[in-house]
């Protein structure tokens, strides 16, 4: 299937006559009539919390279309923030609605739980390094003796909090999330988030992927009702490793910016803005880390 064809990079969306609500990492949201939102994916790319100069060309509609191709998979598991609205219908008039058609979804607005909801099947990233000090994750005891990158007996749901655009996220235990959201709350999410989990990564795996971890954001209308939204099992909320690169005991390749960070590494950034001019080949291969994993996941081709 062919989804995209080359278009200029958006760094930022410049949509006259729409309130502009928030400008995230990656995503531009404006307020929209009838209590909808407008969310565009940018090709912004930040890494070690910071947002870097240089886009990653058609990164947004790369992203937006996972992200709706996960949406529509699992509406059967959990109903999600899209109206089904079509873009080009909500867009200011004289913009050009080709820019915006594959980055851009209209979308419920909800009341965000305020807990990133984080399900991890696999030992890596900051529960590996909870794990090394304490044995533990986010509150949850682990088996002795588990190495890097090691499958977990059974995924586990691994809250943390919402930082601030430029702060770190931080995990915490189940029983804290319950202080700060409520019990029947939390539970929904927890079941919601492992649910999800579950279903995508059989999904992945039937691709040659393992799905390691990933990370959902949801919300709450007016009455109640729980929703998963944002995004959704992007390379960038995710950690997808090819499952014939992958061993226990190291951190296996990924489809995601770990190409970008561990440039960053070898440059020696102190990781405070601004961040460092990319060269074209880390763009580039950036680029085509995000394309094939919309190819082998969605079957969505970019080229």
């Amino acid at each position: 299937m062919q989804a995209s064809d080359t278009r200029p990079s958006l760094l930022e969306a410049d949509l006259p006559g729409l309130p502009l609500r928030h400008r995230g990492k990656v995503r531009d949201v404006f307020e929209l009539p009838g209590n909808r939102l407008l969310i565009v994916a940018t090709d912004r790319l930040s890494a070690f919390d910071v947002v870097l100069p240089d886009p990653i060309p058609g990164k947004g509609e790369m992203l937006c279309q996972i992200s709706n191709f996960w949406f529509d998979r699992t509406r059967g598991l959990m109903p999600n923030h899209l109206t089904g609205v079509d873009v080009a219908s909500v867009l200011p008039a004289g913009v050009d609605a080709a820019r915006y058609a594959k980055r851009a979804v209209v979308t419920k607005k909800l009341k965000p739980v305020p807990v990133e909801a984080i399900a991890r099947g696999y030992l890596i990233g900051s529960g590996w390094k909870d794990y090394q000090r304490t044995g533990r994750v986010s509150g949850i005891a682990l088996p002795d003796g588990l190495r890097q990158a090691e499958q977990l007996p059974q995924p586990i749901f691994t809250p943390s909090t919402k930082a601030a655009v430029g702060d770190h996220d931080e995990n915490i235990d189940f029983d804290t999330m319950v202080k700060t959201v409520g019990a029947d709350l939390a539970e929904q999410v927890r079941d919601a988030t492992l649910r999800l989990y579950a279903f995508a990564r059989d999904h992945a795996a039937a691709r040659g992927i393992i799905l390691a971890d990933t990370k959902f954001e949801f919300g709450t209308d007016e009455d109640g009702r729980l929703y998963v939204m944002d995004e959704m099992l992007t390379p960038d909320s995710s950690r997808y490793w090819p499952a014939d690169e992958y061993k226990v005991g190291i951190s296996p390749p990924s489809y995601d910016k770990q190409f970008v960070r561990d440039w960053l590494e070898q440059v020696g950034w102190d990781k405070t803005p601004p961040g460092p001019r990319l060269p074209a080949e880390v763009i580039e291969r950036t680029r085509a880390k995000y394309a094939e994993a919309l190819q082998r996941l969605a079957g969505i081709s970019v080229d």
